[in-house]
């Protein structure tokens, strides 16, 4: 038995619906027999995408004028619940903006939260979410209680976004109400790191480095092999600490989470906490000179050698085709 009506909170950047949003509605699609996206701010360039991912309607904030999202998109979701559209549940996506107005709706609702989970399974009235703890090596399931909506947000990449083929959603307006003080901060500047090629959370390739490279220097090499196989560069959480990449690289439970077709760990241990973050991985490649390595455990191929010895090798060869 299906939801009757799920929110998705909707995000966009450079005039498309991020991918979290994306996997967010294609979800809630198998789960309720209406979806409703939920954008802070105006809809015109996004509408068309949510649809085709299972959006019926979508509610917009208009323009935000600069002020933060989550202050005032909360206060708009509890007028138009107070005008008696009411969903069972909202879903939002596992990040800061996600979280800030899940948490102010929850005080505005007085509803409980839950946070960090990776799925989600609705039996008849039953709701019930999954949530990994200890670094990933227990699973808890929760299930709702008292009365609706009940909101919770997911991690990227808990499910696949895949289009529907839905026609273009309604597009409703969800005016912001009068904040006060609450509503007077302003976003004064926001910080976009430069980076070439795949995203590293959306890319099909990612080729990460730890601390068996040896030096901050050697991560060059994993670049150029990102580079060549047209994927992303990642990293371990040791070099991420050691200063030798930013922290936009890290892939693990503190990190990113990616799911990608091929993940190449070179000189990586393998550590709970990074394996968290790419063990979904569907083909793992492991590079390191210890046989016992953890990230044995979970590779599809696994090259016993020095990465400063094997990935020079990887490169030329690539590079020659």
């Amino acid at each position: 038995m299906a939801l009757s009506t799920i929110w998705v909170f909707a995000q966009g950047a450079d005039g498309a619906p991020t991918t979290a949003t994306l996997e967010l509605l294609t979800k809630a699609g198998t789960l309720a027999d209406h979806v409703t996206a939920f954008v802070a701010g105006p809809a015109d360039d996004i509408a068309a995408a949510v649809g085709e991912h299972g959006a019926t309607k979508v509610y917009a904030t208009g323009d935000l004028d600069g002020h933060l999202p989550g202050v005032a998109v909360a206060a708009a979701m509890q007028a138009v619940i107070d005008g008696g559209d009411t969903p069972d549940l909202v879903m939002f996506p596992q990040n800061y903006e996600g979280r800030d107005t899940m948490s102010r709706l929850s005080v505005k609702l007085d509803r409980t939260v839950l946070t960090n989970n990776t799925d989600i399974a609705v039996d008849g009235d039953s709701v019930t979410v999954t949530t990994p703890i200890f670094g990933g090596t227990q699973l808890v399931t929760t299930t709702f209680t008292g009365e609706r909506p009940y909101l919770v947000a997911f991690r990227p990449k808990s499910f696949a976004a895949e289009p529907s083929g839905g026609a273009a959603p309604e597009v409703v307006a969800a005016p912001v109400p009068d904040l006060g003080a609450t509503g007077g901060a302003k976003v004064q500047a926001v910080h976009v790191e430069e980076h070439s090629g795949p995203k590293l959370d959306e890319a099909s390739i990612v080729v990460s480095g730890g601390r068996g490279l040896g030096e901050a220097g050697k991560y060059e090499m994993i670049e150029q092999l990102a580079k060549a196989l047209k994927g992303a560069p990642g990293a371990s959480r040791a070099i991420v600490d050691a200063g030798w990449v930013p922290y936009s690289y890290q892939v693990g439970q503190t990190g990113k989470v990616v799911k990608p077709t091929v993940y190449i760990a070179a000189g990586i241990s393998g550590a709970t906490q990074h394996m968290v973050g790419m063990k979904g991985s569907k083909n793992i490649v492991a590079i390191n000179k210890d046989k016992e390595a953890p990230i044995f455990g979970v590779a599809d191929l696994g090259i016993v050698g020095d990465v400063n010895k094997v990935l020079p090798k990887l490169i030329e060869a690539l590079q020659r085709r």
